[in-house]
C-alpha cells in the first residue's frame, strides 16, 4: 500500500470544506490510492476519515480586512505557509493536490504549481470562493458542484467540470432514508443549525418564533437546535418556560442522521449544508449569511428556492414573526413539506465523489 500513488487533499478547517475532502478521500482509498490532508489547526477537532497521523497543518491566514497591517499579516502567514507546503510536497511527492476552498488551500496548491505537481480545485458554492478564484488560473482543472459557475469566463470554463459535491458516507446513508411527512397530530421534528461556528441569529430569532406558535404546535414540536455556549442559558429558559421538547447543543457529531430524521430544517445556507439538504432531500428554511463580498450563501439558497425545495429568507427579513408564520403554514400542509423534500432531492447528486475521483485520476495521469 505504501507504493500506491498519494493524493494530497487541501481544505479549510470547516465542515463545508472538510466534508467533501473526506468524501473524495473515501472514494480514492476505495480505488487503492493513499490520501493525506493539508489544512489548518481547526480541522483537528473533526473526526472521520482523517486522523492526526494523516493531517499536515499548514500555516495560513484569511483576508479579514483591507487595512495595510491586516493585508501584510495575511501575506506574511501565507508566505510562511508556502515555505511549509513546499517542504511537504517535496517530501510526500503526491501525484496531485486537490483543494476544496478556504485560504489554507493556497500554500499547498501554489507549492504544487511551483513543483510541477498537477493541481485541481473544487468549489461547492454557486459563486467561486475567493481562495479558489485566486487559484483558478494556477491549477490544471476546476471542479464545481453546480453548472454555469464560470460560464462568463471562457478561459476558466474550458477547464471546468461539473461534478457535484462529494458526500461523505454518513450523508449517503442518510440519503437512503425516505422522507415521511408529519402526521396531522403527530410529532413535528425540526432541526435548527447555524453553520460550523453556530449563528447567534438563530438564538435571537428562533425561540421567539416558537413562542408565537399556537399552543397545539408546542405539544407536537420536537426541536433540535445548535446553540452557542454563550447563548445556551437564555435559549433553554424560553423553551423550558413553554415546555417545548428541545435538545440543545453547540455541535452535533451525528448531524447527517439528524437531518434525515427531520421534517423541517432551519439553517444557514453554506455550500455543504445546501448540498446535503439536496442529497438527503429535506425541506428547509434558509437564512443566508449577510455581508459576504460575493453573496455566496444567498446564491446557494437560491438553488433550492428556485426548485421549491426551500424557503429563502434574507437575514434582514428573518424575524420571529416571519419564521413563526412560515413554520405554522408548513405544519398545516404536510403535502407541501413532502413536495419540498422531493424537489430538494432532485437537485442532489450522490455520485459526485466518483465523478471527482475520475477527474483527479485523469489530471494526475495515473
Amino acid at each position: 500500500m505504501d507504493t500506491a500513488p498519494l493524493i494530497l487533499l487541501a481544505a479549510g478547517g470547516t465542515g463545508g470544506h472538510l466534508f467533501p475532502a473526506e468524501a473524495l478521500g473515501v472514494e480514492l482509498i476505495r480505488r487503492g490510492f493513499r490520501v493525506r490532508l493539508a489544512t489548518d489547526a481547526r480541522a483537528l477537532r473533526y473526526g472521520g476519515l482523517f486522523s492526526r497521523e494523516t493531517i499536515d497543518v499548514v500555516p495560513s491566514e484569511t483576508v479579514r480586512s483591507r487595512t495595510p497591517w491586516s493585508l501584510a499579516y495575511t501575506g506574511l502567514m501565507l508566505g510562511y505557509g508556502l515555505v511549509v507546503a513546499l517542504g511537504l510536497v517535496r517530501r510526500l511527492k503526491p501525484a496531485a493536490v486537490v483543494g476544496f476552498g478556504g485560504y489554507p488551500t493556497v500554500p499547498p496548491l501554489i507549492a504544487a504549481k511551483l513543483l510541477g505537481v498537477p493541481g485541481i480545485v473544487h468549489d461547492a458554492n454557486a459563486v467561486l470562493g475567493r481562495a479558489n478564484r485566486f487559484l483558478s488560473g494556477r491549477v490544471n482543472a476546476i471542479a464545481t458542484s453546480l453548472p454555469g459557475v464560470l460560464d462568463r469566463d471562457p478561459a476558466l470554463a474550458a477547464k471546468t467540470t461539473t461534478v457535484g459535491t462529494p458526500m461523505r458516507p454518513a450523508i449517503l446513508a442518510a440519503a437512503a432514508v425516505n422522507y415521511a411527512a408529519p402526521e396531522p397530530n403527530g410529532p413535528l421534528r425540526m432541526l435548527v443549525v447555524g453553520g460550523s461556528q453556530g449563528a447567534r441569529v438563530m438564538s435571537d430569532i428562533v425561540p421567539g418564533a416558537i413562542e408565537r406558535l399556537a399552543p397545539a404546535l408546542w405539544s407536537r414540536l420536537v426541536l433540535t437546535q445548535q446553540v452557542r455556549e454563550e447563548d445556551m442559558t437564555r435559549v433553554r429558559a424560553i423553551y423550558d418556560r413553554i415546555r417545548i421538547k428541545a435538545e440543545l447543543a453547540p455541535f452535533f457529531s451525528d448531524l447527517p442522521a439528524r437531518l434525515a430524521s427531520s421534517h423541517l430544517v432551519v439553517s444557514r445556507s453554506g455550500a455543504g449544508t445546501v448540498a446535503e439538504l439536496a442529497a438527503i432531500g429535506r425541506p428547509s428554511i434558509l437564512v443566508p449569511l449577510p455581508g459576504s463580498i460575493d453573496q455566496d450563501q444567498f446564491a446557494n439558497a437560491g438553488v433550492l428556492e428556485r426548485t421549491d425545495g426551500a424557503i429563502r429568507i434574507a437575514q434582514a427579513e428573518f424575524t420571529s414573526e416571519r419564521l413563526a408564520a412560515e413554520i405554522s403554514a408548513l405544519a398545516a400542509e404536510p403535502a407541501r413539506l413532502t413536495a419540498m423534500a422531493a424537489n430538494a432531492r432532485k437537485v442532489g447528486r450522490l455520485d459526485a465523489a466518483a465523478r471527482l475521483a475520475d477527474l483527479v485520476v485523469k489530471v494526475a495521469g495515473i
